[in-house]
């Protein structure tokens, strides 16, 4: 809602809370600077033709979605594109960087190291019980 002045601009009407002031340690939000709001006519004219293609395609999916004679999947082209980006067209889009070194390594040797020093230091455990003789070998097949 806007009222025009005088001079016959639109002016907001009077808030019940006041001005957004920024202080010195913090700058003013994104989502409160009014030039985030002032967009050009082509920008608008952009916008509006993308909102009536989606609002078409969500139309045409709600068609066939509540379709009772339709049988079978109903596919979505996004959800197909998004889905074979992230499976099957991984290694194309996979950069190289210290981040995914470090984690293949850890993810690849990281159990493998871990499994090895449980066994052997149980394995040791085991091998210095016995040969203190505390080790309760009863169903030992071989001595």
């Amino acid at each position: 809602m806007s009222m025009k002045n005088k001079e016959g601009k639109c002016t907001s009407p009077k808030k019940s809370f006041p001005e957004y002031k920024p202080s010195h340690l913090a700058t003013l939000p994104a989502t409160l600077d009014p030039a985030e709001y002032d967009i050009s006519p082509e920008t608008q004219k952009a916008q509006a033709k993308w909102l009536a293609i989606r609002a078409r395609l969500k139309r045409e999916y709600l068609f066939q979605c509540n379709n009772p004679s339709h049988h079978g999947l109903i596919e979505d082209p996004a959800l197909t594109r998004w889905t074979y980006s992230r499976s099957a067209n991984v290694y194309p889009n996979f950069r190289l960087t210290p981040k995914t070194s470090l984690l293949g390594v850890v993810i690849g040797f990281g159990p493998l190291f871990f499994r090895y020093y449980v066994f052997k230091t149980d394995r040791d455990r085991k091998e210095k019980l016995i040969k203190e003789g505390k080790w309760d070998r009863t169903f030992n097949i071989s001595y």
